[in-house]
């Protein structure tokens, strides 16, 4: 249900039927629902969680089609077998009078009309109902007289049939695309036989036919020509043409097309009234996969940008974040970016529902909702209420060349559909800046700008190395290696050539997309700063990235995976580190790796690759103005493309993980045989990042900067960062990395890491604050120093243990809390024996922190900081579909969030705080306003009688005069409405309140007014009690002639 932007809810049927129609309770705050179970249910909307309150269930009859009068309690329930009952939406009981189809028909007739496809009474006269038959056969029947006053036959089924509002005339809808226009009373033939969409042949013949015309909905207008709305109707020769919806407004036909399948569509009027001129202004188009409004009131009948988060599935999604209590300033500049995208061809005028109101919520923190989709766009979602909008959507395609047809498709992709699906996305809300990863082994960085700007690519440099591959042992014990010394380093050796085809045919050195070589004109939101991109290489196509991290303070974007990891400084445009697993281990390996031969021709299927030359291309942007910063790999002003080399990277899921649903992603299928499974061999995947400032060995004295790195067989390794001076330097010098070795070892893959300072508070990751990078040379902002956040770390106040930091581990199977920087595990705690965690996350509840857990078998728990501490562990969901193990992710205060199908995100909270004010934030769906004035029939057919009939439904389908319906025909079933609308009254105190204390007062002055009257009462009573004593005392004594 969706009221005016910002008011929705969902509510879903008990037994999960279909629903196949709806009937509001206009202004009375219900809703009737009739469901392909054959039942119908009364929904109370007049509090915030909407319930049942009654449910009919229908035994002997299949419900077809329902009707509601404007401010009548009388239900018409039409039935497959064609008859049509009636129900009173109060006590939700049937009534005994029945209208069987046997006696709507000429008794004539031995066929059988057909089911019920429409029901509705004369606008002009509520004694009279109009029964529509899907075999052509239209009755009008007197509801008093309990007889069919006409009835109209037609050749063609009908689908629906709609009045004109003076009651003179309906039209009907058929399967063979026409539209009939009747007189009410002439029911030989039709006033009139349009056939919107067919071909008039010259010889008069008929036309012919065309698809059945679903729905027809009649509106008149006081200025002008009436409205005829239908959907379908298109001719059968238009072939793979779009579902339309066609406006006949006068001379004039508009055909709309829809992206989507219409499901119905509901004509907006300025009156409720059924017998005065509708003035329709908009109509609600319900799509499979959206909801339209269109303007009638404009020329070209523009739709209204949809307020709504409709959108959520316009392109599958991929991965999602969730930020909660994130910078106050971010989404206000989202927002502001996002509203200067261009939205062209949409109405000027406001979305036209307006009903309900916003919650009265206490939350006062902002929440950002981040999705990665399949199509390679990346959109931001205010989520700070209970609806999500959306702020801003980042298009990272753009960033490619074209590819206008499947013959032109390079044959470089690795993937079938989808090449530029979003696969992993890192952020840093404080600087905005944004990477993302996608399938096509590629990864862009993004800088957010509130200025327009022009790039285009240039620079190439080609770096290789050359890596000969160990096997990798089998996985994870608990022994914690110690730290090792720098290892040695290897220089990689320049290569100018280009990248191409071999003589053989064999790709090599050749990207799998193909960056745009043309100028990127680049709106104010996020632009491209720097994009990277494995290659081909010896024929063997490059593997997708499996983990990601940027950090804006150093100026670092790191990528990894099952050979490997490379480290890329994104301000000098280099690569500061490219090492293979192994090399991380350095001399103190833990494991016996056996070197491999190198591998002369292609493996089948499952093989591991070898000895490999690889490489990645970096592209970043320069502006058309004076650059920001320069590499110092640049040559004056002469473009030129930049090649850097790294060990080749593939995507290998976590050990004991479930493989993917290709139904679900579609973009992980073709892969390379090159692929292969940590299942059947025990592969080293580096599965995640992060950066920090801590203690890197057991002598260290200070902080040092520092990337961990952990690997999917359990290890935690750490690599030190020698950062330059800020300013100039940080352009001019460079950033020093050395590997320092293992740390520690946990059991299944490194899932989170995360610091805390002595006294058990969250230690996060230094940033840089956010600044306009394309402020003009001599502004304030180029001026403006950037500094780190500094790291605060307190003095120990424990004299038994005096450690600075605590490090939190937690992988698939284990957390462990490791002090620093001694590098003793002070605490430790299993997870599960039995499962594996598929996400982990260290949130901030109130004022304390945790460690939030979500398992394959469905259990969701957490764990204090820094004890391990067992605090909640409730089996909420278990893993059934690979879309909510790659979409789950918790946050701050106590909230998570996963894709439940292709089209919802559902969000969840585990904090007993939010539960307790989760009523507030709700919004109330149902807002009383004042009925419109009825419309005046006129002084002389008031006074001659040429309107409506008075029709006293109560007397005519009330016990009394109908008598009581069969018992076997439908069940009545009490729904919990009443029990839903107590706990939500219990759960909402402030509103509440508010509503019992003006009831409080109502009644107290109705009392008050009952108290008043009783005593104006009392004393006219004395009065008269007065008045008739003294008339009698003076007519006592009187004879009977004297009066």
């Amino acid at each position: 249900r969706f009221g005016r932007p910002g008011v929705e809810c969902y509510c879903q049927h008990e037994s999960g039927a279909a629903v196949i129609q709806l009937q509001f309770l206009i202004n009375e705050g219900a809703l009737v629902s009739a469901l392909s179970d054959d039942s119908i249910h009364l929904w109370n909307l007049r509090q915030k969680r909407p319930a049942v309150l009654h449910s009919l269930k229908f035994s002997k009859e299949r419900i077809t089609f329902c009707h509601l009068p404007f401010q009548s309690k009388w239900l018409y329930i039409g039935s497959e077998r064609g008859n049509i009952h009636i129900v009173n939406v109060e006590s939700f009981t049937l009534s005994g009078y029945t209208i069987m189809w046997n006696k709507a028909i000429e008794l004539s007739s031995k066929a059988h009309p057909g089911p019920v496809v429409h029901i509705s009474d004369n606008p002009m006269d509520e004694g009279k109902l109009i029964i529509g038959f899907e075999s052509g056969i239209v009755v009008l029947w007197d509801l008093k007289s309990k007889r069919a006053d006409y009835r109209y036959t037609y050749d063609e089924a009908i689908h629906s049939v709609a009045w004109h509002h003076e009651g003179k005339q309906f039209i009907c809808s058929h399967s063979d695309g026409t539209l009939t226009i009747w007189n009410i009373k002439s029911p030989a033939k039709p006033a009139q036989t349009i056939t919107p969409h067919g071909k008039q042949p010259k010889d008069g013949k008929k036309p012919e036919p065309c698809k059945p015309i679903l729905k027809v909905e009649y509106k008149t207008t006081r200025a002008g020509d009436p409205f005829m709305i239908f959907s379908g109707g298109l001719s059968y020769d238009t072939v793979g043409r779009r579902p339309c919806l066609t406006v006949m407004h006068g001379k004039s036909t508009a055909v709309l097309e829809m992206d989507y399948s219409i499901v119905d569509f509901l004509t907006l009027c300025e009156t409720p009234y059924p017998n005065d001129f509708q003035e329709p202004y908009a109509v609600v188009v319900l799509l499979e996969k959206d909801l339209v409004v269109i303007d009638l009131a404009q020329n070209g009948y523009p739709i209204f940008e949809n307020p709504y988060p409709m959108m959520i599935h316009e392109s599958p999604v991929t991965c999602c974040e969730y930020l909660a209590d994130c910078p106050v300033d971010l989404i206000p500049a989202l927002y502001s970016v996002g509203s200067r995208q261009k939205r062209q061809g949409y109405s000027k005028k406001e979305w036209p529902i307006s009903g309900g109101n916003w919650g009265l919520g206490t939350q006062s923190y902002p929440e950002i909702i981040i999705t990665g989709h399949a199509d390679g766009s990346v959109k931001f979602w205010d989520a700070s209420a209970i609806m999500l909008q959306v702020l801003y959507k980042l298009k990272t395609a753009k960033v490619f060349e074209k590819v206008r047809c499947k013959e032109e498709k390079p044959s470089t992709e690795i993937v079938d559909e989808d090449p530029f699906a979003i696969q992993l996305m890192s952020w840093c809300p404080e600087s905005r800046m944004l990477c993302v990863a996608g399938v096509s082994a590629h990864v862009i960085i993004y800088r957010f700008s509130k200025q327009e700007i022009t790039t285009e690519v240039l620079l190439e440099v080609r770096l290789q190395y050359e890596l000969n591959d160990l096997e990798s042992p089998e996985g994870g014990g608990d022994q914690t290696p110690g730290t090792s010394p720098s290892p040695q380093t290897t220089a990689p050796q320049t290569h100018t050539s280009t990248s191409s085809n071999s003589s053989d045919g064999i790709r090599d050195n050749i990207p799998c997309l193909k960056v745009r070589s043309s100028p990127l004109k680049q709106s104010s939101g996020y632009q491209v700063e720097l994009v990277v991109q494995l290659v081909w290489v010896s024929g063997e196509p490059p593997q997708q990235i499996s983990s990601l991290a940027i950090n804006s303070c150093y100026g670092l974007v790191v990528f990894g995976n099952s050979n490997g990891l490379a480290v890329v400084d994104y301000l000098q445009k280099t690569v500061l580190l490219n090492l293979g697993i192994m090399e991380l281990y350095s001399s103190n390996d833990p494991y016996q790796r056996q070197l491999r031969s190198p591998r002369k021709s292609r493996q089948p299927s499952g093989g591991l690759i070898c000895i490999q030359t690889c490489f990645f291309l970096i592209y970043y942007r320069q502006t058309t103005s004076e650059d920001r910063c320069k590499s110092p790999t640049s040559v004056g002003a002469l473009p030129f493309c930049v090649f850097l080399s790294t060990v080749l990277l593939s995507v290998c899921p976590p050990r004991g993980s479930i493989p993917q649903d290709n139904r679900d992603n579609s973009f992980s299928r073709s892969r390379s045989s090159s692929v292969t499974s940590i299942d059947k061999e025990a592969r080293e995947a580096v599965t995640s990042f992060h950066f920090c400032e801590t203690y890197n060995r057991k002598a260290d004295g200070g902080l040092t900067s520092s990337l961990w790195v952990g690997t999917s067989l359990g290890t935690v390794l750490a690599i030190s960062l020698s950062m330059p001076p800020g300013g100039e330097q940080r352009l001019l010098q460079p950033v020093i990395v050395s590997p320092c070795g293992t740390l520690v070892r946990l059991k299944g893959s490194i899932l989170r890491m995360a610091f805390l300072d002595s006294t058990g508070s969250l230690l996060p990751s230094a940033f840089e604050p956010w600044y306009e990078p394309n402020a003009p040379a001599n502004g304030e902002e180029r001026d403006k120093v950037r500094k780190r956040r500094p790291v605060s770390v307190s003095p120990s106040t424990s004299q038994e243990l005096n450690e600075n930091q605590y490090a939190v581990v937690c992988s698939e199977k284990q957390a462990k809390v490791i002090s620093l920087p001694s590098q003793t595990c002070v605490f430790k705690h299993n997870i599960t024996e039995t499962s594996f965690v598929l996400r982990a996350d260290v949130v901030q509840i109130n004022t304390g922190i945790c460690v939030a857990c979500f398992c394959a078998n469905g259990h969701i728990m957490t764990l204090s900081l820094p004890g391990l501490r067992p605090l909640l562990d409730v089996n909420y969901l278990p893993l059934t579909d690979m879309r909510i193990a790659r979409t789950f992710c918790f946050t701050n205060l106590g909230q998570a969030l996963y894709l439940t199908s292709p089209t919802e995100i559902q969000r969840i909270t585990y904090s007993q705080e939010v539960c307790e004010n989760l009523q507030e934030t709700l919004g109330e769906l149902f807002t009383p306003v004042e009925t419109p004035e009825a419309p005046n029939r006129g002084f002389f057919k008031g006074l001659f009688g040429g309107g409506a009939q008075s029709l006293d439904r109560e007397d005519l389908f009330g016990e009394s005069g109908a008598g009581k319906a069969p018992r076997s025909l439908a069940q009545h079933i009490p729904g919990p409405g009443g029990i839903e609308g107590m706990k939500g009254a219990a759960s909402g105190i402030v509103g509440d309140l508010a509503r019992a204390r003006i009831a409080l007062d109502e009644r107290g002055q109705k009392l008050s007014d009952v108290e008043e009257r009783t005593a104006a009462m009392m004393a006219s009573a004395d009065s008269f009690s007065k008045h008739a004593h003294e008339m009698m005392l003076k007519c006592k004594d009187k004879k009977w002639y004297q009066f």
